[in-house]
């Protein structure tokens, strides 16, 4: 949570800077090349991140094993992304519009060949990892407020993200000996993780298709301001949902491990208490977005943004399918192997995305893209559901998930009541207190009223915290 809170705070102090520095276009361009370099990432890790996950969790109380596995997942990791590497060479030199921003764009595949954060999540050492993060996260805040100051500079902006996000991947290698030892295994033994490994890919390039596609599609059909507007609209609501994808990619090694022990009733009661509280946290993002986005917008990215605002808002909307979505996919479907489920939910999504994108782009640009978006987010989350209902308590995932978007409603309309002659920092703050205030005590109150334990649990670690250090300073 720490680490998600440092991700949501950097960029809110970044971001307006460089909106304001680079400009849409500088954006546009930043986003488009970003995205097809992210491309090529994917298919140089194929889908090792969950696979590997997944494998480190269930061999993690051997030694011997998790060397092994690792061995070989790590090598396979190495074979692919070094093609992906050389194929994006050619790419950049060959094929690029912008080979300069592509070549720098490069040190995003190059991590490839050395992430292994999922050896880390696998055995559930988070600590590593968010400790580094953040500190290397502020370092790049720091550089861009130092060395990015004109429009001539984006070529700086982008050295200092692709470079960050390089470091962060690579220098895991120096805490890994706690947990793993290495050796190159050889194509045989590391391609027999293959077939596991492009089941999980499988969804993962289809989900790219409407988070990473839909800015390369505006770019072709549009210009590079509507890339521009469309990336500001979703990094800001992406920033928040950072805190959703970080609670599926901690509690999945533990629900890995759960069902590798046989305790399927702990599972299943892990699994209702997690949705209850992802989509408590889904639904306060949600809305609390949709109220704000008018006043937010002007004040946060300044003048020439104003387009935005209908870009967030409608955004906003495919937060609470993406947490219900999200929850099912990490705590059920991939630790179950259910891939044939979550393999069909979001092809499903990104073909019904891809023909929104090619009907609404050319005409309306990134609200179109926005629209597609939202409607491939709706089915992904409606394929999964239907698909798990008979396996899974969904009614009750329902009815403890209904309350909090019930009072996410009241919050919305409670900001969007509040009038005021002029509208700037002072409105957007009143707002933001106003909405913070009205949805806390609400869900507070229902935690409450229904003895939620993570509740209960929450405030005695918050008790005992302040007790002990009372008396040590007493002491």
């Amino acid at each position: 949570m720490l680490y998600q809170i440092t991700l949501m705070a950097l960029p809110l102090v970044s971001m307006p800077y460089v909106a304001r520095v680079l400009g849409a276009e500088g954006i546009g361009v930043y986003s488009y090349t970003y995205s097809v370099a992210q491309y090529f990432l994917l298919f140089g890790m194929l889908g090792v991140e969950n696979y590997g996950n997944r494998a480190i969790a269930r061999v993690r109380d051997s030694r011997e094993e998790c060397n092994r596995t690792f061995s070989s997942v790590f090598s396979l990791q190495f074979y692919v992304a070094s093609f992906s590497l050389i194929l994006y060479l050619l790419y950049s030199l060959i094929l690029s519009r912008n080979t300069e921003f592509a070549l720098i764009q490069m040190l995003y595949v190059l991590s490839g060949l050395f992430d292994i954060n999922w050896v880390f999540w696998g055995v559930e050492d988070f600590r590593i990892t968010v400790t580094k993060k953040i500190f290397l996260k502020i370092c790049t805040v720091i550089c861009i407020f130092a060395f990015v100051h004109s429009k001539n500079d984006l070529w700086l902006y982008l050295l200092i993200l692709s470079l960050g996000y390089f470091v962060a991947q690579s220098s895991m290698w120096l805490f890994s000996k706690k947990y793993v030892s290495f050796h190159f295994c050889g194509v045989k033994e590391a391609f027999a993780h293959f077939g596991g490994v492009l089941v999980l890919f499988i969804p993962i390039i289809a989900t790219s298709i409407y988070r990473m596609m839909d800015k390369i599609m505006i770019g072709i059909f549009c210009d590079m301001p509507q890339v521009g507007y469309y990336e500001n609209s979703e990094k800001l609501v992406n920033v928040c949902l950072c805190v959703i994808s970080s609670f599926g990619a901690v509690m999945m090694p533990r629900m890995s491990n759960v069902l590798a022990r046989g305790l399927y009733r702990e599972y299943r009661d892990l699994f209702t208490r997690s949705m209850e509280i992802a989509i408590c946290i889904g639904a306060a993002i949600a809305f609390g977005i949709g109220a704000i986005a008018k006043s937010f917008i002007p004040v946060f990215y300044g003048e020439g943004y104003e387009k935005c605002i209908i870009i967030t808002e409608l955004l906003s909307i495919t937060v609470i399918f993406i947490t219900w979505a999200c929850i099912i996919r990490t705590l059920y479907l991939i630790p179950q192997e259910k891939n044939r489920i979550y393999i069909s939910s979001v092809l499903a999504g990104a073909i019904i995305n891809l023909v929104i994108n090619l009907l609404l782009i050319p005409s309306y640009g990134a609200v179109g893209a926005a629209i597609g978006t939202v409607i491939a987010e709706i089915s992904v989350a409606v394929v999964q559901t239907i698909s798990v209902y008979k396996e899974l308590d969904i009614i009750d995932c329902i009815k403890r998930g209904m309350p909090f978007i019930l009072f996410g409603a009241v919050m919305f309309f409670a900001v969007k009541t509040l009038r005021f002659d002029e509208e700037g920092i002072m409105d957007l703050l009143i707002k933001m207190v106003v909405g913070a205030i009205v949805y806390i005590f609400s869900s507070c109150a229902w935690f409450y009223k229904t003895k939620n334990k993570v509740f209960f649990d929450s405030i005695s670690s918050i008790r005992r915290v302040l007790f002990n250090n009372g008396r040590n300073d007493n002491l």
